[in-house]
């Protein structure tokens, strides 16, 4: 399958099941009112209980000048402190649980539509992919996050090592440290970009492995992973889809940049802006997904047949026994048993008669 048909393909099934587009806008906008509920409120309720006066807080400096130090801190707001750390959690646990559900349902309404060409979107079969999914897309959600954590405590160690090797550098020779400094630099930069986009790639290409085959979390990736190496192609797609969504994404930040210059009326405009460009962001995520899960069926997975298989029927056993031929006239009489006697006895008459006469 080559690349211009992927994408060809996964701009056609999000222009098809463009309701998802909305239900993802929708999750975030229910994202912002659940953090206004779990943690606005709470922290409200707990400035009142606390009898906590912001009022003569004008700047950062001025909340620090009014805590000497973190026993301070503790001593004097450690309920508070609780209180607020849960109203977080518990945010983000709900907020997580709702993204994944919606998240999932995508997945399978977009893997659905590849299967079947002429499915039509509706909510039902939303939910039901949904609750499918569900699981085993948080199983492998935590496992990626507990990948990603693995590789930015490597990149720490790494990046570590590096700046102990330049500073060793530095007491030696000025010059050999900034060698050594813009080497090591250049060489972990390439190496986290290659290990993230490698990461995320896995990601993707784990959703079609977890959708298609229904496999768990650990062996979707071992699936991906494997994919990934038998066609290289499909990490070269990613990294191009990747390129090109941060580009958009910087090209309308860019665009954004002329309302902060207008007082008011840019304040104003910037809202519906803002708004637009989630939604454009959401729809461009959904049609990277599209193109990855599009590309992975159609070199993994094996064309299905359009109609149902007919099979030919079981040919019958030829009878053995045969019925038994039957004498005939030379003009093509047909003769039965009965009449063949008769003729047999005339004849031995004839012959006796003919002996007699002789």
């Amino acid at each position: 399958m080559k690349y211009i048909k992927a994408v060809k393909d996964g701009f056609e099934l999000i222009n098809r099941n463009w309701q998802l587009v909305l239900i993802q806008a929708g999750m975030f906008f229910l994202s912002i009112v659940l953090f206004f509920i779990i943690v606005g409120i709470p922290l409200a309720i707990a400035f009142i209980i606390f009898g906590i006066d912001l009022t003569g807080l004008t700047n950062i400096s001025d909340i620090f000048s009014t805590l000497r130090g973190p026993s301070e801190i503790l001593s004097k707001y450690i309920g508070f402190l609780l209180l607020i750390l849960a109203s977080v959690i518990l945010y983000i646990l709900v907020a997580t649980v709702f993204g994944i559900y919606i998240f999932g349902g995508s997945i399978g309404v977009i893997g659905r539509s590849i299967k079947e060409k002429g499915l039509k979107f509706s909510i039902r079969i939303f939910m039901d992919e949904a609750k499918k999914l569900f699981l085993r897309l948080l199983g492998f959600t935590s496992v990626i996050g507990l990948i990603f954590i693995a590789a930015a405590f490597f990149l720490g160690l790494l990046g570590g090592g590096i700046a102990a090797i330049v500073s060793f550098a530095q007491s030696q020779d000025s010059t050999l440290a900034l060698f050594f400094g813009t080497f090591f630099s250049l060489i972990l930069i390439i190496l986290a970009l290659i290990l993230i986009i490698g990461i995320l790639s896995i990601t993707v290409y784990g959703f079609a492995a977890l959708f298609f085959i229904g496999s768990g979390s650990f062996k979707s990736i071992k699936e991906a992973f494997r994919f990934l190496m038998k066609y290289p192609n499909g990490f070269w797609l990613y990294t191009v889809l990747f390129t090109g969504y941060l580009l958009a994404v910087f090209l309308i930040g860019l665009f954004s940049y002329p309302f902060t210059l207008i007082p008011i009326i840019g304040t104003i405009l910037s809202f519906p802006y803002q708004m637009f460009s989630y939604i454009f962001q959401t729809y461009l995520g959904l049609v990277i997904i599209a193109i990855i899960l599009s590309y992975y069926y159609a070199k993994e997975l094996p064309s299905e047949p359009e109609g149902p298989v007919i099979e030919s029927p079981i040919p019958q056993p030829q009878a053995e026994e045969t019925a038994p031929q039957e004498k005939t006239e030379p003009n093509g009489a047909v003769l039965n048993e009965g009449d063949k006697n008769e003729r047999d006895e005339e004849a031995d008459n004839n012959s006796k008669n003919a002996n007699n006469l002789s």
